[in-house]
C-alpha cells in the first residue's frame, strides 16, 4: 500500500471554510500562501513517505521546473522513471543527477517531441517494447512561446504538444495503463485555463496569435478532455486527473512571463510546491486511485470553471466536437463519435478500437487543418 502511514484527517469543517476563503480572490490561492497554509492546515502527508517500489512512472517534460522537482520527488520515493524529453543531453543529464529506483530497473530515457505525431508513437512503441505496466503517466511537458509556429501537418504547436499528441500517447499507452489496475493519467494544467472558453473552432489561433492566450487555450483543452477521458475509460482500469501547481517560478515562467515575475516575486511557488500534487497523484492511493475526471489544486478537488461564460461553453456537442477534433488530428482517422454521456461499457468499447487502430496507423498523415 503506498498510502501514508501517517495520514489522517484534519478537522474538516474549519479547514474547508478557510480553504474556500483562500480560492475566492485566487491570488493567495495560487501562490505560495495557499500552499503553505494548506498544507499545514490539512495535515498533508510528507511525499517522501510514499514507498513507489516497483511503479513504474511516465513523465513527459522532466528536465526543468515542475518536471524537474516531480521527477526527483517521485525518484526519491523509488519509483522507477520513464523520463521522455525532445533534447537527449538535457533528458540524460536528469536522468543521472535522480536517486535510483528502488527495484531491479533503473530509470530510461525515451527522446520525443510530443508535436510531432510520429515521434509520438515511436516513442509509445519504446515504452511499450520494454515495460509491462505503466502506473503513471504524467503529462507535464508543454512551453508558452510567443512566436507562433505550426507543425509539419499544419497544427498550432502549442495545441500539438499540449493536446493532440498527450492525447495520442495516452491512447497507445492504455493498455500498459490497465495493466497497472488501475493506471493513472495526470494532466498538468495551469490556472489561466479558467478565462478560457471550451471551444473547438477557437483553440487554435491565427494572426491573432498571443502565446498567453494560446497556451490557456490547449490548458482548457487539456482539462476538459480529462473529464471525457474519464468517461470513457472504467476508472477501475484507468483513473484520469488534471491539476494546476498554482503560480510557480519556473524557468518557464521567468522566459515567457517576465514582467508577472517580478510583480509577484517572492509570492511565487518554488518548483517543488508546484510539483507536490503532481507526485502526490502518483503516489496517493486513497482519492488519487479512487477517484477519476478530477481538477485539483494543492490535493483538493477543485471546480473547473470560474466564469458563467466558459461555464455555458462547455456543453457536451462541444465536448463531443472536441473528442473528434483530437482522433481526427491525432491521425486515427474518424472515430469517436459517442456522446460523453453514453454508458461507460460503450466508450470503454471505442476508447479499445481507437487504441488498436493508433497503433495500425504510424505511416498514417495527421489530417490537416
Amino acid at each position: 500500500m503506498s498510502r501514508h502511514p501517517h495520514d489522517e484527517h484534519h478537522p474538516a469543517r474549519f479547514a474547508e471554510i478557510v480553504d474556500r476563503v483562500l480560492e475566492a480572490p485566487v491570488v493567495p490561492s495560487f501562490t505560495r500562501v495557499g500552499y503553505d497554509v494548506r498544507s499545514r492546515l490539512f495535515a498533508w502527508a510528507p511525499l517522501d513517505g510514499y514507498d513507489l517500489r516497483g511503479r513504474t512512472i511516465v513523465l513527459t517534460g522532466p528536465t526543468s521546473g515542475l518536471g524537474l522537482a516531480a521527477a526527483h520527488q517521485l525518484a526519491r520515493c523509488g519509483a522507477r522513471l520513464v523520463l521522455v524529453g525532445r533534447d537527449r543531453e538535457r533528458t540524460e543529464l536528469t536522468r543521472a543527477e535522480l536517486p535510483p529506483a528502488k527495484g531491479d530497473r533503473n530509470h530510461t530515457v525515451v527522446v520525443a517531441d510530443l508535436s510531432d505525431l510520429m515521434a509520438v508513437r515511436a516513442a509509445a512503441a519504446e515504452i511499450v517494447a520494454t515495460t509491462d505496466a505503466v502506473h503513471a503517466l504524467v503529462h507535464n511537458a508543454g512551453a508558452l512561446t510567443a512566436l507562433r509556429r505550426e507543425t509539419a501537418d499544419g497544427t498550432e504547436a502549442t495545441v500539438a504538444s499540449q493536446v493532440v499528441g498527450p492525447f495520442l500517447l495516452t491512447l497507445l499507452l492504455l493498455d500498459r495503463l490497465r495493466a497497472a489496475a488501475p493506471g493513472r493519467v495526470i494532466t498538468v494544467s495551469s490556472g489561466g485555463m479558467y478565462t478560457e472558453r471550451v471551444s473547438v473552432d477557437r483553440l487554435e489561433m491565427g494572426e491573432d496569435y498571443r502565446g498567453s492566450v494560446q497556451y490557456a487555450r490547449a490548458k482548457r483543452a487539456q482539462v476538459t478532455l480529462n473529464e471525457v477521458w474519464a468517461g470513457r475509460v472504467s476508472g477501475s482500469d484507468v483513473v484520469f486527473h488534471a491539476m494546476h501547481p498554482g503560480w510557480a517560478d519556473t524557468p518557464g515562467v521567468a522566459a515567457a512571463l517576465p514582467r508577472f515575475r517580478r510583480v509577484l516575486g517572492p509570492l511565487l511557488r518554488p518548483p517543488a510546491q508546484g510539483a507536490d500534487t503532481i507526485a502526490w497523484l502518483a503516489s496517493d492511493d486513497g482519492e488519487p486511485a479512487t477517484t477519476t475526471g478530477t481538477f485539483w489544486l494543492d490535493r483538493h478537488a477543485r471546480a473547473i470553471h470560474k466564469l458563467g461564460s466558459t461555464r455555458r461553453s462547455d456543453s457536451p456537442a462541444e465536448r463531443a466536437r472536441l473528442w473528434d477534433w483530437c482522433v481526427t488530428r491525432s491521425g486515427i482517422g474518424q472515430g469517436g463519435q459517442l456522446q460523453v454521456a453514453a454508458p461507460l461499457e460503450e466508450p470503454d468499447g471505442q476508447s479499445d478500437d481507437l487504441s488498436r487502430r493508433a497503433s495500425r496507423s504510424g505511416d498514417q498523415r495527421p489530417a490537416g487543418r
